[in-house]
């Protein structure tokens, strides 16, 4: 009989169709190529993207500010069709009862190898953590903008992901405002704290410690768990054991067994679906936010993109998973990988 869960930090409720449950060879999906000829991403063409933000080196994989040199490991440039852009005033104004203000923010693509092959998947573990670390360095540096509340880091892989370029790259939207999604979290994490005086994430950790139905794998500081109530089949959240309310106040260290649990998973889920389209979002505490939020703790949300949102997903908020989470940890688990 399917099952209706519900997530214990926003409260939105999940249909687990155990009645069409799905083995992963039943998806049947894999992350075709985007078909793209030129590609403005590759080493050599960095005069065909907008100018560089940052660039960091092979050899020591510092920042460098000169921007058109092509021998960089990881390159940050600004979205050639940004969703935000960072000149100009917020100006609020209101329409009668709609409220609206200019599209200010910031939009980058982090360009996470000069080569064009490379996924996040078969690069190095230094490279990924290389990578990690680019996404702190630019929440640190954009968050000094005090008109900009929420930085997003998120990843589309595959065209049914979204991704419009083949070339392995991760996106960046600075925000002034906080998501909505991110707002619900953060709302259910202080309710939960409120009440019990823990933070839930932490909680979760522990159980799903205690309980080992969901964990896809783990090590000293991190969990890759499979939620309980999941957005999408094979979904994969890694959560630091350590609580930490932002993900760029984490500790030097810990890049190094983020970037090794994190390839880990996606080989996984690579192996076991077939190489799938999927997208990522880490959630972290707001910027401006200076209050205590120790009821807050940062993650990394893996979602594969498996299933089609249909009618009935958009007019109820619900999701229909057809492989209850237990047994896609289990799948996930017991693949061995490189």
């Amino acid at each position: 009989m399917s099952e209706l869960r519900k997530d214990p930090v926003i409260g939105r409720w999940v249909i687990i169709s155990t009645e069409r449950g799905k083995r992963p060879s039943e998806f049947h999906q894999c992350a075709a190529p985007v078909k793209s000829g030129f590609c403005p991403f590759c080493i050599g063409n960095e005069e065909k993207t907008p100018p560089t933000i940052v660039t960091y080196r092979d050899e020591d994989n510092s920042e460098d500010g000169d921007n058109e040199s092509p021998d960089w490991n990881i390159r940050i440039v600004a979205n050639k069709f940004p969703a935000l852009k960072v000149e100009g005033e917020l100006n609020r104004a209101g329409d009668g009862l709609y409220d609206m203000m200019n599209g200010i923010g910031a939009h980058e693509i982090i360009i996470e190898s000069p080569n064009h092959s490379d996924t996040l998947a078969t690069i190095t573990v230094q490279h990924f953590e290389d990578i990690l670390r680019a996404y702190r360095d630019r929440i640190v540096d954009l968050k000094k903008d005090k008109r900009l509340s929420y930085i997003l880091i998120f990843k589309n892989h595959g065209e049914a992901a979204g991704a419009s370029l083949e070339h392995s790259h991760s996106q960046l939207i600075a925000l002034p405002i906080i998501p909505k999604r991110v707002a619900e979290e953060i709302d259910g994490a202080l309710a939960y704290y409120r009440y019990k005086e823990r933070c839930v994430f932490c909680d979760i950790i522990r159980q799903e410690i205690s309980q080992k139905k969901r964990i896809v794998t783990e090590n000293h500081d991190f969990l890759a768990v499979t939620p309980y109530a999941p957005k999408a089949p094979f979904e994969v959240w890694i959560l630091p054991k350590f609580h930490e309310p932002r993900f760029e106040d984490s500790k030097e260290g810990i890049f190094e067994s983020l970037s090794l649990i994190f390839s880990d998973v996606l080989k996984r889920l690579n192996k076991v679906l077939n190489s799938p389209p999927y997208n990522f979002v880490l959630h972290t505490s707001p910027t401006q936010n200076n209050d205590n939020m120790d009821h807050y703790h940062w993650h990394f949300e893996i979602m594969p993109k498996l299933t089609k949102t249909a009618g009935f997903e958009w007019g109820s908020g619900f999701y229909i998973i057809p492989t209850p989470p237990e047994e896609a940890a289990e799948f996930l688990r017991q693949t061995k990988v490189d």
